[in-house]
């Protein structure tokens, strides 16, 4: 297995930014390099240590979804190999672990599409018998399946914050009717559709979120990362059960290691113990295989 990376260092490009695991470069002015590194964040709290091969993961699961949902919506891709826009000694640095894409502008919200009663959802109905004031019937169970996939969208937060849960009303406030109409319906359809293909490999996707963008012309396309294991809860079919919290292939089984520990899930994160990361790395690894082998 090829050594960790942290953080990428790439002189060749303009570094754009760096979010929670992504570095973003600019190539030229309409296109940009997106690094998928070892950082995993949880809490949004990035961790200190890297998790072997999460970005070569990452890459390839978002690039299988990419390529199978691109019926329904045109996507970021560009298809230019992204060793030909750096330099040569940088190369090792994005093999496998990165795409070149074409420069959108972000829409200002989180697109998440739930399918399962677990997570805020969860919380969020034994309180007000709701999912994101969308009421659902009485007596629902944890983890128990919704009677059809909802969307629920949030804000996008700044990092070291949390992301806030809004109406659909809110959404036509920030987008306008029409995009909004077009954004919730593409997630719902892209959902459904991922869906269904996973469990036929086993897998539950409980939920997930998608990131849209546009272009200068007003066209939406689907961004950033998408039914990934940092993005979803992916859950094994075969061991499901109604009222309990599922086992996952993402980073859950990191959340739940943190919960055991004394920290106040505000940065800086604590180290892992090499068997944490190595577990984390494992469920990576068997979402992909699950998924496209």
């Amino acid at each position: 297995m090829t050594t960790p990376l942290f953080e990428s260092s790439i002189t060749s490009l303009p570094l754009l930014a760096r979010g929670k695991v992504r570095d973003i470069y600019a190539v030229g002015d309409d296109q940009m390099l997106i690094i998928a590194t070892d950082r995993l964040s949880a809490f949004d709290v990035v961790m200190p240590d890297p998790i072997p091969g999460k970005g070569a993961v990452l890459t390839a699961v978002a690039d299988f979804w990419f390529r199978k949902l691109g019926h329904i919506i045109p996507n970021q891709l560009t298809g230019i190999d992204p060793e030909t826009v750096v330099a040569p000694a940088e190369r090792d640095q994005v093999r496998g672990r990165a795409i070149v894409v074409k420069k959108l502008k972000p829409l200002p919200i989180e697109a998440v599409a739930r399918g399962y009663l677990i997570g805020s959802g969860w919380k969020d109905y034994q309180a007000t018998g709701k999912v994101c004031g969308i009421p659902l019937p009485a007596g629902m169970q944890m983890a128990q399946q919704l009677p059809q996939p909802l969307f629920t969208p949030s804000t996008k937060a700044a990092a070291g914050t949390h992301d806030e849960n809004i109406d659909f009303a809110t959404v036509e406030k920030l987008l306008g009717p029409a995009l909004a109409a077009e954004v919730r319906d593409a997630t719902l359809r892209l959902y459904t559709e991922a869906a269904a293909y996973a469990l036929t490999r086993g897998i539950i996707i409980a939920d997930t979120k998608f990131e849209f963008g546009q272009d200068a012309a007003g066209k939406l396309y689907l961004i950033d990362e998408v039914l990934t294991p940092d993005s979803s809860r992916f859950w094994p079919a075969d061991t499901y059960q109604v009222g309990t919290s599922p086992a996952s292939f993402d980073k859950q089984f990191l959340r739940d290691y943190l919960e055991t520990l004394d920290w106040n899930k505000q940065a800086p994160g604590p180290k892992l113990p090499p068997e944490i990361l190595e577990k984390t790395a494992a469920k990576y690894r068997e979402a992909l295989d699950r998924l496209t082998v």
